[in-house]
């Protein structure tokens, strides 16, 4: 292709050699696209980079606020989208660059169905996966703590055990409250086989009526979540990533032996 007598790459290198055309503004631009693609990645995931091209082998996902099910909540309210952290799990297990999960959780709850698929995705993974409780790790938030591999809970974190109960209409009739001891045996399966407690003493603090003023329940701090089984051990941050860090290198060693991924 000629450009008014010239050939296209003497048009851009120059009959030198040289280059014509400054690479400097295209490097800029790339990097303020890259800022900016991270920059929405913070505003609409809550995650600096999305597992799929992680700077570390080790990915963070946040549960904070309110678990947002199928209805959406009002704009001021904090939330964690269920659709949002889905994909952000299955990319987890499909990387090959992550090596191990770390869930971080501060959360008042939320959808009791959204926050029992994403307590699924995180026990089936194949993956080592850690999870902190900071702050509070209440109502359905219990399910998707202990649905890690470990749990740590901080000091001064608690978390809240009370039935399940629903908002809006209800039909006063036989069917709805079979229907709402289904959905709690749900909670309470899952709690009992990924975690210490047993199913007795978890209903016990779940049912307690002598605690709370407007709502039956217990909120549990700290070293009584330990005490109880509901989490593993008290820490925070180091502790979390030192033993994510020997559940992969255990992982790896493992497969390294039977020559099987697992």
């Amino acid at each position: 292709m000629n450009l008014n007598g010239k050939s296209a790459y003497d048009a851009i290198m120059g009959t030198g050699g040289r280059p014509l055309v400054r690479t400097e503004p295209l490097l800029q631009e790339a990097e303020e696209e890259a800022q900016s693609a991270q920059s929405e990645n913070i505003a609409a995931l809550g995650v600096a980079n999305p597992a799929t091209a992680p700077d570390s082998n080790i990915f963070c996902l946040t549960i904070i606020g309110q678990i947002e099910g199928h209805m959406a909540l009002p704009p001021q309210n904090k939330t964690t989208k269920y659709e949002h952290v889905i994909p952000q799990l299955v990319a987890v297990e499909e990387s090959d660059k992550i090596h191990g999960l770390l869930l971080i959780l501060n959360t008042v709850g939320g959808d009791v169905e959204a926050g029992l698929a994403i307590a699924e995705l995180v026990a089936s993974l194949s993956k080592p996966s850690v999870s902190i409780v900071l702050g509070g790790g209440h109502s359905i938030g219990v399910p998707i703590a202990v649905s890690a591999n470990y749990t740590f809970i901080a000091e001064s974190a608690s978390m809240t055990i009370h039935p399940v109960r629903l908002n809006g209409l209800v039909i006063g009739v036989q069917q709805s409250f079979e229907y709402l001891e289904k959905m709690q045996d749900r909670v309470t399966r899952f709690v009992v086989e990924h975690s210490r407690i047993t199913e007795d003493v978890f209903r016990s603090l779940m049912l307690n009526t002598g605690e709370m003023a407007k709502d039956i329940g217990t909120t549990v701090i700290g070293r009584d979540a330990v005490k109880y089984g509901l989490c593993d051990e008290v820490g925070g941050l180091g502790q979390a990533m030192r033993k994510l860090r020997e559940l992969i290198q255990e992982r790896e060693a493992t497969s390294a032996v039977t020559g099987v991924v697992q």
